[in-house]
């Protein structure tokens, strides 16, 4: 009777799980799937779903109209430039908050969250004229640069909370078998902590390659990545739904390939210590 209740639960459990999964997937999947139509298919009422002319147009139209690939890269180069750089400065930050904490410690992680609270709307006016000062405007380094602000609070959170799960014992052994701070650091810490810094690397990554607000108020043409690419099918004129969804969809693709190949890492990570 209770292997059969059990089972029972675990059949509604996968089946809620099914359905909120495709709930999620399925903005994804329309996108999708219009990025195919013809303008006049994408806006049609009722809406048409699989039975539709499958057409390559979209795409065409956008790879001619814009240079995917320096959108691309500069979305490569802004997110992985700021995630790598947010890494170097929080692996310290929290290895000292973890392992050398003071009476302060909670106050500053807490000081920390609550910067992401601030609406960014409430700091674009003095970050825009810095930018202008010191000439970073449309310039892939000054948003990288920001974009590891935005961030580094969420690095610094979840490195914190996966260097707390480490035995404080085999730092301290490390440290009697003449180990410096930084041999601590890069080869006990480090090692040990790989898959906590593998899933936030991964999921920082994904917040820089996702970000919108700052891109599209810091950026114009050279410096523009593919938030940038999307936006730029919005026009006085109206929107054209079809090429806006090949456009995100090439947007969104490398990023999807990403999760989904590494989707066993971050689940690894996000789940580092939770279990014993």
């Amino acid at each position: 009777m209770a292997r059969a209740v059990t089972n029972q639960r675990k059949m509604i459990n996968t089946g809620a799980a099914w359905i909120i999964g495709l709930l999620i997937f399925f903005p994804i999947l329309w996108t999708i799937l219009t990025s195919f139509k013809s303008e006049a298919q994408a806006i049609a009422d009722p809406p048409i779903f699989l039975f539709f002319d499958w057409t390559t147009e979209n795409y065409s139209t956008v790879m001619e109209r814009s240079n995917y690939g320096r959108f691309l890269w500069n979305s490569i180069f802004i997110a992985g430039g700021s995630t790598i750089l947010g890494i170097i400065i929080a692996v310290p930050a929290a290895w000292s908050m973890a392992f050398v904490p003071s009476k302060r410690t909670k106050d500053i992680l807490l000081w920390m969250l609550s910067t992401k609270m601030l609406p960014a709307v409430g700091v674009l006016y003095p970050i825009y004229l810095l930018f202008i000062q010191f000439g970073l405007l449309d310039n892939v380094y000054g948003l990288t640069f920001v974009l590891m602000l935005i961030n580094l609070p969420i690095i610094v959170w979840m490195l914190y909370t996966y260097f707390r799960e480490i035995p404080g014992e085999i730092l301290e052994a490390a440290r009697m078998d003449g180990a410096t701070l930084r041999d601590e650091i890069l080869y006990v810490l480090t090692p040990m902590a790989i898959p906590g810094i593998a899933s936030t690397l991964l999921l920082n990554f994904i917040l820089a390659w996702n970000e919108a607000f700052w891109t599209l108020n810091l950026t114009a043409a050279k410096a523009a990545p593919l938030t940038a690419f999307i936006a730029s099918y919005s026009s006085p004129e109206g929107l054209f739904y079809a090429k806006l969804s090949a456009a995100s969809t090439m947007a969104i693709a490398p990023i999807l390939i990403l999760g989904w190949f590494s989707q066993k890492q971050l689940v690894r990570g996000l789940t580092f210590g939770a279990v014993k």
